[in-house]
């Protein structure tokens, strides 16, 4: 399925973007260019890419809120690899505390939310399509279920997750005549670093989230990476400009 392919994902260091990694080269793909600004756990994924295939691995440090940096990883991923098939977006912030309301929200940490989870994705996508296969080419944008509705006490978030949205379903519209797909995954309550960093600053609580889901529990990163590697295949070529819930039926309650 991914043979001969190539594919660059960002929050490679855990959760979603590290289970994205290792399914790609689990599956086959001849090469993964590997992000994040965490640069041990980059590494860690590397070596456990290394253990499920054979695929050519480039792993670098790259902030996606800074435009030079996305673009000069992007080029230098396409100079070694030759070409580009696919992108995982997926690099990702919880921001802000559990008694955050509008009137408190501090300046930094919106811009700081709104860097990494809506900015960071335009900086990915306006460096990865001038190399994308055309056609052919698909790119997933990690959303979230909070960009289909509100977020109490968690504005900053919600708000990128639904410009991400918005973002995807805009640039599918501007690039399906090349023949490049363009999709936004819209994870649930998914057990990863994000998730339990916001947990942690009181954003959001394990158990009752999971009572809130029809299968009652939270996801696993491994199974939002099986459908965002399925967007990223051929098996999905009649989809673009979607956004596909991996929630357990969170957004159905």
């Amino acid at each position: 399925m991914f043979q001969g392919k190539y594919y660059t994902v960002t929050g490679a260091a855990s959760g979603i973007g590290k289970a994205t990694a290792l399914r790609l080269v689990e599956k086959g793909a001849a090469g993964v260019a590997l992000s994040d600004v965490n640069l041990t756990g980059l590494h860690e994924t590397v070596e456990e890419c290394k253990k499920v295939g054979s695929a050519k691995i480039i792993a670098t440090k790259v902030d996606v809120r800074d435009s030079e940096q996305v673009g000069a990883w992007i080029a230098d991923a396409f100079n070694q690899f030759k070409q580009l098939d696919g992108a995982a977006n997926v690099a990702g912030v919880a921001g802000g505390t559990g008694d955050t309301v509008i009137e408190t929200i501090v300046q930094k940490d919106w811009d700081f939310t709104l860097g990494v989870n809506l900015n960071g994705v335009m900086h990915c996508m306006r460096a990865q399509l001038p190399y994308i296969s055309r056609p052919g080419g698909a790119i997933v944008n990690v959303a979230s279920t909070s960009g289909r509705r509100g977020l109490p006490h968690n504005a900053a978030y919600a708000s990128s997750k639904f410009a991400v949205i918005g973002l995807t379903e805009s640039a599918a519209g501007e690039y399906a005549k090349h023949g490049i797909r363009i999709n936004a995954l819209l994870p649930g309550p998914i057990d990863t670093r994000i998730f339990r960093d916001g947990e942690a600053l009181g954003l959001f609580d394990a158990d009752s989230i999971s009572a809130d889901t029809l299968m009652g529990r939270m996801g696993k990163a491994e199974e939002v990476a099986k459908v965002l590697c399925f967007l990223l295949s051929d098996d999905a070529s009649y989809v673009t400009g979607a956004h596909w819930n991996v929630d357990g039926g969170y957004l159905a309650c």
